[in-house]
């Protein structure tokens, strides 16, 4: 079973308690908030190489919308 259909059967992704309808799907605030920082905090990155500084600022660089 994926873990989206998990999260649809109402266990919290985190710790697997009963998912709370007002923090969905998460069963706390306190869930919700560790989700978050996991974010933020690159807890949800996928591995791999370090990226070359030299060549992230070229490829960023030629992103860049002109007009701004």
């Amino acid at each position: 079973m994926s873990t989206a259909a998990k999260t649809r059967s109402g266990a919290c992704p985190l710790c697997r308690k009963p998912a709370a309808e007002q923090f969905a799907p998460f069963c706390s605030q306190g869930c919700r908030d560790r989700d978050l920082l996991n974010w933020l905090g690159d807890g949800y990155r996928i591995a791999g190489p370090p990226a070359d500084p030299d060549t992230l600022a070229e490829t960023l660089d030629s992103r860049r919308d002109p007009s701004l």
